[in-house]
């Protein structure tokens, strides 16, 4: 605690201000708007930030570059609904549960799979993530590939009286956005901590941190366990938002592709960078499943809609989110390699430096 006032005293007013601002905005959203569908797409926004910033806390800091978070997602939501639905666990129990089920297994799989380094740890974790999505597959108790459905979630009530009846999408806005925000705080915490320069003294160089004495393994484990609690709340809020779970979307391999990539586009290894890059891939996405972009094309007059490359985007265009990923991947990387963030910060130093 007193490190983290310490912390506080030191940071700048400007960003904490703005910060502040941004989260209360946030908060007085509901009352302003109506649109549900602009409900539903902040709220998966939140998810995406909160899954984002967990994987930002192992990839972007401590270096280890986990392809594979989609099972500690899935683990997150199978516990939370299984528990809800077959056992009459309350879900403010049950995301509790998925966290200790998700962060102890993490922990089983951390200690083996961070003897590999490199590629090979890639490799590593996309195998752990195909282990758990197959097992899902076959499992009694995940119900296979049929998924779990919920038809209900019991209100929330302190005593007597109803908190709030998840009868709209304002009581899973404002779940997602409190749990964003303290994944953020969390990181910031961890940024300017020893914990968090250990981190990034393995990302920069395991074997000179190792000959400083930090404990490879533990910190690595520790990232982890951090990154994994995030992820794993993901998954509980989107399963219950979402109402139903299958191996095919919590624990799909594009699942673990599309975490990856809001921290590549908004920028690796910044408090930030996850928010960005989700505000962009989401309503992206969205778009393009919904067929909006082809559509829009299409009434613009940029393309017609009787010719062969008009017909051809409005039947695959949606389908093809994940080749439109690997472009937009590709374009960062080569453009933008410290991403959004990074580029804008080095375009704003440019700038001064020419003014001055």
């Amino acid at each position: 605690m007193r490190s983290f006032m310490h912390n506080m005293r030191g940071a700048s007013v400007f960003p904490i201000l703005l910060t502040v601002a941004g989260a209360t905005a946030l908060f007085l959203l509901p009352n302003f708007v109506e649109s549900t569908y602009a409900l539903h797409i902040m709220i998966l926004i939140f998810i995406s930030v909160i899954m984002g910033t967990g994987w930002n806390i192992l990839g972007g800091y401590t270096g280890q570059y986990s392809v594979g978070h989609a099972a500690y997602f899935g683990i997150g939501a199978y516990t939370t609904l299984i528990l809800m639905q077959y056992h009459q666990v309350a879900p403010w129990y049950g995301v509790w549960a998925g966290v200790v089920v998700a962060v102890a297994i993490a922990l089983v799989v951390g200690s083996i799979c961070f003897r590999l380094r490199g590629p090979y740890f890639v490799l590593a974790s996309i195998a752990v993530a195909e282990i758990f999505r197959v097992t899902a597959l076959n499992l009694r108790l995940t119900n296979g590939a049929e998924g779990i459905l919920i038809t209900d979630i019991p209100p929330f009530k302190i005593g007597n009286a109803v908190v709030t009846d998840f009868m709209s999408k304002v009581p899973f806005y404002y779940i997602g956005l409190v749990i964003l925000i303290f994944a953020i705080i969390v990181t910031w915490m961890v940024q300017n901590s020893k914990l968090g320069y250990y981190f990034q003294a393995i990302r920069e160089d395991q074997d000179a941190a190792h000959s400083l004495g930090i404990n490879l393994t533990t910190y690595k484990n520790a990232a982890l366990a951090i990154s994994v609690v995030f992820t794993s709340m993901a998954g509980s809020l989107y399963g219950l938002y979402v109402g139903f779970i299958d191996p095919s979307t919590v624990l799909a391999l594009d699942l673990s592709v599309h975490i990856v990539m809001i921290c590549i586009i908004g920028g690796i290894g910044t408090i930030w960078g996850p928010a960005i890059g989700a505000v962009i891939l989401v309503p992206f996405s969205e778009a393009l499943r919904s067929n909006m972009i082809a559509q829009a094309l299409i009434d613009s007059g940029i393309i017609s809609e009787n010719s062969r490359i008009g017909a051809f985007l409005k039947d695959q265009l949606s389908h093809a989110h994940v080749l439109i990923y690997g472009i937009l991947l590709v374009i960062v990387i080569l453009y933008m390699p410290d991403g959004i963030l990074g580029f804008a910060r080095k375009l704003l130093a440019k700038r001064r430096k020419e003014a001055a």
